[in-house]
């Protein structure tokens, strides 16, 4: 789910990988539309697409572009709340609606960058930090609400790669090499192969005893921060 141009080379990677295994279908949702009812209607149709929903990972986001914040505008501010933390929400409620209305129970997973955290703050994602921070407590606050219908709420925190806004910032070039300094690791996550173990994981009954709990996959760039920003 979400805007269908840029999910429509994913589809067609997916069906190439599982050969007809299993039903791939886009559908389209407005992660800035102004009505609960958009999601609704986008979840009911993936619903009916699949026959079910054992599982839902949010992994879309929005950080906008790098900047002071005096000098985020009003209407930056909005888009990014909505993309960030009114979506969610939104999306959450009519997921966990199907679930519990169905009694299939099910796995929900949020996803955002460590700006999301206390350790991953990082300059000029004020607006994004902000937004993304509400998501931690809403996995926590949804953990305990759904649980009774079996309904299981985590999020990645993930690390930062070299198409996010921040090293983009700071120059492409300049974060590859002055990365293998700054992180543990000596590397930018590589969003690839970096995350699809941990989303299987959470989704999957391997977890069954987990929710309300936030994953870090960052690489300890969280921890390293006041270092990565000094080195850029």
């Amino acid at each position: 789910m979400g805007d269908e141009a840029s999910l429509r080379s994913t589809v067609d990677h997916i069906r190439v990988s599982v050969d007809g295994a299993f039903p791939v279908e886009i559908i389209g949702a407005d992660m800035e539309a102004d009505s609960e009812e958009a999601f609704h209607v986008a979840v009911q149709k993936a619903w009916t697409c699949l026959g079910s929903l054992d599982a839902f990972v949010n992994c879309c986001t929005y950080q906008g572009k790098m900047q002071d914040i005096l000098q985020v505008s009003e209407d930056e501010f909005k888009r990014i709340t909505k993309i960030n933390l009114t979506a969610p929400w939104f999306i959450l409620k009519a997921v966990a609606s199907m679930m519990k209305e169905h009694g299939t129970g099910g796995s929900i997973v949020f996803m955002a960058t460590i700006a999301s955290g206390e350790r991953g703050l990082y300059p000029g994602a004020d607006a994004y930090a902000t937004a993304a921070a509400g998501i931690h407590q809403l996995v926590r606050a949804s953990a305990m609400s759904l649980g009774k219908h079996k309904i299981r709420v985590n999020m990645i925190s993930r690390g930062l790669h070299l198409g996010d806004e921040y090293p983009v910032s700071v120059g492409t070039d300049r974060a590859e090499k002055l990365v293998k300094d700054a992180a543990p690791l000596g590397q930018w996550l590589n969003p690839e192969k970096d995350l699809y173990s941990t989303v299987i994981y959470l989704i999957s009954d391997g977890s069954c005893f987990m929710t309300g709990t936030t994953v870090m996959v960052d690489g300890a760039q969280s921890l390293m921060r006041p270092r990565l920003k000094s080195y850029m």
